[in-house]
């Protein structure tokens, strides 16, 4: 279906947590640690890249240029969708980016509605209707420093780039949206958690409360 919404039958409604926080603060360790803890069918994880805006028809020099970091660069209906229906019991295929072309694959992945959803991404606290939807909301505050280093390695590593090329983006784009979109964001948080996945002690406080809710 073209809106990627599978009818379930109904089912209870979900705990949303929000995972918020800079490019390469930690969050998706967390959201990860999250769901390998609880596991099985009570916990969905789903990841706010999966919702950049399909660019295929531009050129991939253009596609390139695109400000990732800005909130025009997501699909936030699409995502709304999907949270609003697996609230309802429904799955949903959700998107599989390509970070190399700079577009969405042909591919999706199916996810079903769990006990928790963990929705983790560097502005899901931005958008109202989807920061509203959340039962939980956690920023994960890690300084830039660290963030930088962090994406340097990964990007070099896993996506093909160069360290120049990084640095570029950084300055030109991942700076500037930090500082005007995913920062401010901070004050809509309930937790917030210094340092990422570093952070032992909230994070095992975090599980503790997801467990609970997860049940037996």
């Amino acid at each position: 279906m073209s809106d990627g919404i599978i009818s379930d039958s109904p089912a209870p409604r979900p705990y949303l947590i929000g995972v918020a926080g800079g490019s390469n603060s930690g969050k998706t360790t967390i959201a990860e640690r999250l769901a390998d803890t609880i596991g099985g069918d009570q916990i969905s994880l789903i990841r706010l890249d999966s919702y950049y805006v399909d660019e295929l028809d531009k050129p991939i020099e253009v596609r390139a240029a695109t400000n990732y970091d800005h909130p025009d660069a997501f699909d936030w209906e699409l995502l709304n969708d999907h949270l609003a229906a697996l609230a309802l019991g429904a799955s949903v295929e959700i998107p599989i980016y390509d970070y190399t072309n700079y577009c969405r694959s042909s591919s999706t992945v199916v996810v079903s509605a769990a006990r928790v959803i963990v929705v983790e991404g560097i502005l899901v606290l931005w958008e109202q209707r989807l920061r509203e939807r959340f039962d939980l909301k956690i920023f994960v505050d890690t300084p830039a420093d660290l963030r930088l280093i962090r994406r340097l390695r990964r990007d070099v590593a896993e996506r093909g780039r160069t360290t120049e090329s990084i640095l570029d983006q950084y300055i030109e784009t991942v700076r500037p949206s930090h500082e005007r979109f995913i920062e401010p964001s901070k004050r809509y948080a309930d937790v917030i958690i210094p340092e990422g996945g570093m952070n032992r002690p909230a994070i095992e406080v975090l599980l503790a409360r997801v467990r609970e809710l997860a049940g037996p």
